[in-house]
């Protein structure tokens, strides 16, 4: 064993027993649309006054934060996005009419004089004073559960104070919008640590400065010597008016200050409040999702199902083809799931959905790095049979770093576009994307080279040919090299079969449309289960008897239903599913997806965007590394693979939505990888034959890569086809993208983007590439400083 192997081998070990120890003690984090509950974005609108910009937003997000906290949900995250919009999760929320309805309304922040303890009425039972205490009370949603008005003062409040006693507040003197800034300080030279200033506008200190006088001239002590600041009926601060302040004489403005025990998070979130309160920004639901928690645990169940058997269906396939180190890329197959988890759950990522779905899809094309280094490790062998096994899997690790490095970078591009131009959980595929990529590099490089170049070591595998599975070409390459076809005689006519392809697609786009989902259009899009089956026409009826005739109802999953309609808010929505409890009974809601106009326009634009930026930036990076016209023919090909899929999608009548979009940049990284690898072998032929005609170094090139091609295809194929079959609903639109992406796009890295080069190059003044150089210890062997040989050369002379 050399020392690089050594310590390939110790570094494979310690990543591992990290990843290992990671997936034992933490568990990962799963987004709504896994655990199940409702999701909602709001859009800050701008007022006369306002500008609904970062700060106001951080303001009107901890106010919600208050709001939401009143309803008792368990653990919510409210979060900005952007300048002006708040993304608030409600896990296991899956009515969200009350969530909506406190969301929506605008905040109310008054300043009150307290009148004094509250009394408790001569008709109140003890477990039922105004301080809320009555656990069988349904307070309503828009007032806290401490808080009661008093019958004999409509203006009067009684709620109950910071630290829970019950106080009878006067009606309210002061409004928020009299409040003009509230900063958090501290004092360190006057010891008295933080404390919140206020200033009002011009005439709201008039009447704060009355308030706080009329409450001076109560004792010390006294609860009528405090003012309440309450924010949505709830006492957000209470302080006592300071001694030193005479009766009637008052704060004024810009001499007020809140102090007491505050840490510096405290102060600043009451400043926070108070400024907040005093500045309503009105917000929009923009999009809301819910889902239910059966359908979240059916498509982890279904993802883990997939997983396994896509993954011992290609670990099975590899070992067939490549014998023992296959089998040991296998091992390192599963090594590399170990630690994709272990990266996904110690960077905290939110695993979604359609994360979910990449996380299985990475496992597929995980092998690709190791099928790319085994077939140029059995090219080696081939080329000189005398060689030593670990010099030919050597070999095979050099010379195919190049196509790895290229291949993984394209996908990569796809997985960072995936993230930034992405929505919603759409990012969390991107995320597991990029990470599934990373992960499969290391266990290919470090983790299966060291197994690999350990087993090449023994004798065993180096005397016995047939088992290691290098040493001898494979049945599609001796098969090919004996047929030879001229594939690129005629290159135009493969340029035609595509070309009619295209035309197919584009008849389908234009003839039957694109089917785009809620998410790009705006919309409601609700799933029901209902526990009496319910055919589609009966239940269109039951909804047009209801006033919902514009709904257009489709059947789901098992006997599901699927409604989807126009502009249709929280209680109509309640309504539509009580009118077909009617029809189907008990009526359960497993899916429900809401997107305003505003937001499907914006979705829609994204998208095209994205798609537009794919096809740059892959260009850019092929021009870079390769030749202009490879760029070109490769880009080519991956509008070809687009417009297919698109139109595939149009003729079978599929929804276009946001897990399609993601589906569909991953197949632009796919087939742009495909034609990595085929130019990639082009350039290093040409470059050590530059006489020979291109279309000869093309044939030779896509006959040396094709078992490469067809091999990593099919690992991806695998795990595509158990997620279609086992996914449900929710994965098989974004399964069967994929699989149509890999047929097309296996196809046009061949015979699209190549015949389409070699057009280009007939009317290109560029040379053909320089030759290859060596790297490395043996780059020049004594002083003849001799350059590589052919690999299309076998040696012999005459």
């Amino acid at each position: 064993m050399t020392r690089a192997t050594a310590v390939r081998a110790v570094l494979a070990v310690a990543v591992l027993l990290v990843s290992v120890y990671i997936s034992l003690t933490m568990s990962p984090r799963l987004g709504l649309d896994l655990q199940g509950g409702t999701r909602i974005v709001l859009q800050a609108r701008d007022t006369a006054t306002v500008e609904a910009d970062r700060e106001t937003t951080d303001r009107t997000l901890e106010v919600l934060r208050q709001r939401i906290d009143s309803l008792g949900v368990s653990e919510p995250t409210l979060t900005r996005s952007g300048e002006d919009r708040i993304i608030v999760e409600l896990p296991d929320v899956q009515d969200p009419r009350q969530a909506a309805e406190v969301i929506g309304r605008t905040a109310q922040l008054t300043f009150h004089a307290v009148e004094g303890p509250a009394v408790e009425k001569p008709d109140e039972k003890p477990d039922e004073k105004s301080s809320g205490s009555d656990p069988t009370a349904d307070p309503s949603p828009t007032t806290d559960p401490g808080s009661t008005a008093d019958p004999a003062d409509p203006d009067g409040l009684t709620l109950s104070d910071e630290q829970g006693r019950a106080l009878d507040l006067g009606p309210a003197r002061l409004s928020g919008a009299g409040v003009e800034d509230a900063t958090a300080g501290f004092d360190a030279q006057g010891g008295a640590g933080w404390s919140v200033s206020l200033e009002f506008r011009k005439d709201a200190g008039q009447d704060w400065k009355r308030l706080t006088g009329e409450a001076a001239c109560h004792p010390a002590g006294d609860d009528r010597r405090r003012v309440a600041i309450v924010l949505d009926e709830k006492v957000i601060s209470s302080p006592q008016v300071d001694p030193s302040v005479g009766c009637k004489a008052g704060l004024p403005s810009g001499a007020t200050q809140i102090t007491g025990s505050f840490s510096a998070d405290e102060a600043r979130d009451l400043a926070l409040l108070i400024k907040g309160g005093a500045l309503p920004v009105p917000v929009e639901i923009v999009e809301q999702r819910t889902v239910g928690p059966t359908l979240g645990a059916a498509a982890i169940d279904a993802s883990a199902q997939a997983a396994l058997i896509g993954a011992a269906a290609t670990a099975l396939f590899i070992t067939i083809v490549y014998r023992l180190f296959g089998a040991l890329a296998a091992v390192a197959l599963g090594a590399y799931g170990v630690i994709s988890y272990a990266a996904l759950v110690a960077l905290g990522v939110t695993l979604t959905l359609p994360g979910l779905a990449g996380f299985v899809l990475a496992i597929g094309m995980a092998v690709d790095a190791n099928v790319l280094v085994f077939e140029r490790a059995r090219e080696e062998c081939a080329e000189r049979p005398k060689r030593s096994l670990r010099s030919a899997l050597t070999t095979g690790f050099t010379k195919a770093w190049s196509a790895v490095a290229d291949s993984n970078a394209t996908t990569l591009i796809a997985a960072g576009l995936l993230f930034f131009l992405g929505s919603g959980p759409v990012k969390g595929f991107g995320v597991t994307l990029a990470i599934g990529v990373i992960a499969s590099m290391f266990s290919a490089l470090v983790i299966a080279r060291a197994l690999t170049e350990i087993a090449a070591s023994t004798r065993f595998v180096s005397d016995y040919r047939n088992v290691n599975g290098i040493a001898r070409p494979g049945a599609v390459r001796t098969w090919l090299v004996r047929k030879d076809p001229q594939l690129f005689r005629k290159p135009v006519r493969w340029l035609v079969v595509s070309v009619a392809l295209v035309a197919v697609a584009v008849a389908g786009i234009v003839v039957r449309g694109v089917d785009l989902g809620v998410e790009f259009t705006g919309g409601r899009l609700v799933e029901y289960s209902t526990s009496r089956p319910v055919d589609v026409e009966t239940a269109r009826d039951t909804l047009a008897a209801a006033g919902f005739g514009d709904a257009e109802v489709t059947t789901a999953g098992d006997g599901d239903l699927s409604v989807r309609t126009g502009k249709l808010d929280n209680d109509g929505e309640h309504a539509l599913r009580t009118a077909l409890a009617e029809e189907g009974g008990e009526t359960t809601k497993v899916r429900d997806e809401l997107i305003g106009p505003s937001l499907g326009d914006e979705l829609r634009r994204n998208a095209l965007i994205a798609l537009g930026v794919a096809v740059a930036v892959q260009l850019a990076y092929l021009a870079v590394r390769f030749r202009w016209t490879f760029a070109v023919a490769s880009v080519g090909a991956m509008v070809h693979d687009v417009i297919l899929v698109v139109g595939a999608f149009a003729w079978l009548g599929r929804p276009v939505d946001g897990i399609f979009l993601a589906a569909l940049l991953t197949v632009i990284g796919y087939s742009v990888n495909d034609s990595v690898v085929v130019f990639d072998r082009v350039r290093e032929l040409w470059g050590a034959n530059r006489r020979t005609p291109l279309d000869t170094i093309a044939r030779r090139a896509v006959l040396q890569t094709v078992p490469r091609t067809v091999n990593t295809g099919m690992g991806a194929l695998f795990i595509l086809a158990a997620l279609a079959v086992l996914g449900g609903d929710s994965l098989a639109d974004f399964a069967l993208a994929l699989l149509i992406g890999i047929v097309v796009g296996t196809w046009s890295s061949v015979f699209t983007a190549v015949p389409g080069a070699i057009l280009l190059e007939r009317n290109a003044t560029t040379p053909p590439p320089a030759p290859g150089k060596r790297k490395g210890k043996g780059s020049a062997r004594g002083s003849r400083g001799a350059s590589r040989r052919d690999p299309l050369d076998n040696g012999a002379r005459v």
